[in-house]
């Protein structure tokens, strides 16, 4: 398989998690980084009308796993810690987060992640831990 094609079965693989219908995300993925993207509304906000840190936990895990997963061709990656800082708070407008692997060995990767407002202010950062799971990549739902 080539980088490309196991790029776009991850994107495939990420469009088809169930969770992703609330979000409606656009990713990308290159060798060692993704991107996403979700348009911003008031489902996603707290009581007090700002988005709720759930959202930016989610932005920031899954570019970084989807990093991650770029690295790894044939097992599906877990995420085995993850912190996030929440910098800036925002309410309306787009989400974007980039996550790239600072460092990989043979048993796990290291990535960190960025999230930005719609005016390129960064708005929440996190890093995490991941290693290699069990489930091989062509058994997740969307990876063919």
């Amino acid at each position: 398989m080539t980088n490309e094609s196991h790029f776009k079965q991850l994107i495939s693989m990420y469009a088809a998690a169930p969770v992703n219908k609330i979000y409606n995300p656009v990713m990308e993925v290159a060798e060692g980084e993704a991107t996403i993207e979700i348009e911003l509304s008031e489902k996603y906000h707290h009581s007090a009308g700002g988005v709720h840190g759930s959202v930016y936990f989610k932005m920031l895990d899954d570019a970084a796993f989807f990093a991650a997963n770029s690295l790894e061709e044939t097992f599906f990656v877990l995420t085995t810690s993850f912190t996030t800082y929440i910098t800036r708070p925002v309410a309306s407008g787009k989400m974007k987060a980039i996550g790239k692997v600072v460092n990989k060995n043979k048993t796990q990767f290291i990535a960190e992640a960025i999230v930005y407002d719609s005016e390129d202010r960064e708005i929440g950062r996190g890093n995490g831990i991941f290693v290699k799971g069990k489930l091989p990549l062509t058994d997740a739902a969307g990876y063919e």
